[in-house]
């Protein structure tokens, strides 16, 4: 992770949706400061999901399936008295958020060989059927949390 900024308050809504969310996620997307290019995949991946879902708009399956991802609960390592336990712990709303955010964008990146707008809408319709990679890998850290249920008195 480089210098974290308080992007939060300097962010702007998105120019075709007006939604922050939208800014947000782009931002993520981004590479090498390339935010064009960044607005340029996700409105396509907005586009192929207008052609392939038929009962939302594009806009709302990408709220949607942030949504679905965010995890409610995770682990986090606390140390008592020499021993690491994985206490399960609730996630606040922008720690949510941006998990989801960097779970569905790892899950785009890790699939190879496809235009990445491509891969996005194919991601974000998954996860709006809550479905693929970054929904796996939602469940999978509550399941931890759930198996480490009997460590949840150790939350500070």
């Amino acid at each position: 992770m480089g210098k974290i900024t308080a992007s939060r308050e300097q962010l702007a809504p998105d120019p075709r949706y007006n939604s922050l969310l939208v800014s947000k996620f782009v931002n993520c997307l981004m590479h090498d400061g390339k935010k064009s290019v960044a607005y340029r995949v996700f409105y396509n991946a907005l586009d192929l999901i207008k052609d392939r879902v038929k009962d939302a708009e594009p806009i709302e399956v990408f709220e949607r399936a942030v949504e679905n991802v965010k995890p409610a609960i995770e682990v986090r390592s606390k140390r008592v008295g020499g021993a690491s336990y994985q206490v399960p712990m609730q996630v606040n709303r922008n720690r949510q958020q941006s998990l989801a955010i960097r779970w569905i964008l790892m899950a785009v990146r890790e699939k190879k060989g496809r235009p990445t707008h491509e891969k996005l809408a194919d991601e974000l319709i998954a996860a709006y059927n809550r479905e693929g990679a970054a929904m796996t890998r939602r469940e999978n850290v509550h399941r931890m949390a759930e198996a480490n249920k009997a460590f949840a008195h150790f939350a500070w």
